[in-house]
């Protein structure tokens, strides 16, 4: 039977289901049947229809998804499954850090088992439908094996200092949490374009020839110290384009998907790889990173709160508090109250884009450019051209594409 506090939990979740059920639905109402004027000569009618039928597709699909999620969740609550989980892990009479990092790592794989038909359906049987997979059965094995090996080293590393110091500390343990967090984010930012992106991709320098020396004479022109530029083998699990820029200091990385190369004239390539220089050069990267460590931040504080409640233990019928079962509560619980801080995190990166294009506008090719190669990139990843309002406050990092060329338009 629920308690105050399990019915107010449960609510969040529901509440929180329920809003993105309602965007996703006006997303699908908002979509327009006629092109725009905007975009004429760039989307044929065929496309611009396959464009909007891959939209509510993936929409149908993750309302699927959500709800099984949803109801999966509430069941393994109701029937006791978290508390039955901790009488198994402490059966084994670890100390307490080892038995929670089992508990939290026993609840992640049992959700990545329960996830992974849908993730095949999605590769296999929707991205393929709309000509984008291009991931064999091999590739996509080794990805998954490589992801939970990964996963499970790096995320128990993490989890077990985490635990330690939610243990042992006291009051403060919270601070020294967020400390031991944020010191791993930095590291992660180091690490990965060196150790860990290359063992999923691989990063070729691109090769002598107009592009490449196109783009270091624009570096050399911003005054960008740039030492090489990656090329990623995109096209070996989709044809998508992309590019990104990740990293710090030295191992700062700038990588261009092959698909990307192939569909884009140099000075589009440019001003593409202008726009991600441009993030560097507004200290965009800086900020994010800076907001994200924030969020960590206040995450901490909230749980430091949470595990000081035992009725809300008492509503996952959890006998024994612990920092670990509190944090697996807590991750539940608060998913809104990340939404919330997501939804912020979100408006800032919009901002972002719309400074980085107007930097890539500026310093590259000029706006007219920039507006060419990201009408391609909308096309050839079918993006919703009509986002709904409310969909995009929720959920999206970038603009919609009519919306960032209307600002270079104003440039």
């Amino acid at each position: 039977m629920l308690t105050s506090y399990g019915l107010i939990i449960a609510s969040l979740i529901i509440f929180q289901y329920l809003v993105s059920v309602i965007a996703s639905i006006l997303n699908l109402k908002s979509l327009r049947g006629e092109l725009p004027q905007e975009f004429a000569g760039v989307y044929n009618p065929d496309i611009y229809k396959k464009s909007q039928e891959y939209t509510r597709t993936k929409t149908r699909f993750g309302w699927v998804v959500s709800s099984i999620e949803l109801l999966a969740t509430l069941l393994f609550w109701y029937f006791g499954g978290f508390a039955a989980l901790d009488v198994w892990v402490r059966g084994w009479n670890f100390p307490l850090v080892f038995s929670g990092t089992l508990y939290m790592g026993t609840l992640a794989f049992v959700q990545y088992l329960a996830f992974l038909p849908f993730i095949v359906y999605s590769t296999f049987v929707i991205e393929e439908r709309f000509g984008f997979n291009k991931t064999t059965l091999q590739t996509f094995i080794l990805d998954q094996m490589k992801a939970i090996f990964l996963g499970g080293a790096i995320g128990a590393v993490l989890l077990i200092c985490v635990l330690a110091l939610l243990e042992y500390l006291g009051s403060a343990a919270w601070i020294y949490a967020w400390i031991a967090v944020a010191v791993f984010m930095f590291f992660m930012q180091f690490i990965s374009p060196k150790w860990i992106l290359p063992l999923f991709n691989r990063f070729e320098p691109l090769p002598e020839g107009e592009l490449h020396d196109a783009i270091f004479d624009y570096a050399k022109k911003v005054k960008y110290s740039l030492k090489e530029i990656f090329v990623v083998d995109g096209s070996r699990r989709s044809t998508k384009t992309n590019a990104y820029f990740t990293g710090f200091g030295k191992n700062k990385h700038i990588a261009l998907y092959n698909t990307l190369i192939e569909k884009h004239t140099t000075e589009e390539l440019v001003s593409v790889l202008a726009h991600e220089i441009g993030h560097y050069k507004k200290r965009h990267i800086s900020i994010f990173m800076g907001l994200s460590v924030l969020h960590a931040g206040i995450l901490f504080f909230l749980l430091s709160l949470f595990l000081k409640l035992p009725g809300v233990f008492e509503a996952f019928y959890i006998q024994e508090m612990s920092a670990y079962t509190g944090l697996a509560i807590f991750s539940l619980s608060f998913t809104p109250i990340h939404s919330l801080i997501s939804i912020f995190l979100n408006w800032v990166s919009r901002i972002h884009e719309f400074e980085a294009d107007a930097f890539s506008a500026k310093t590259a090719n000029g706006a007219d450019t920039m507006i060419c190669a990201l009408k391609k990139l909308s096309k050839d990843n079918l993006e919703n051209l009509f986002p709904h309002p409310m969909l995009v406050w929720l959920e999206y990092s970038h603009p919609p594409m009519l919306e960032r060329i209307e600002a270079l338009r104003r440039i």
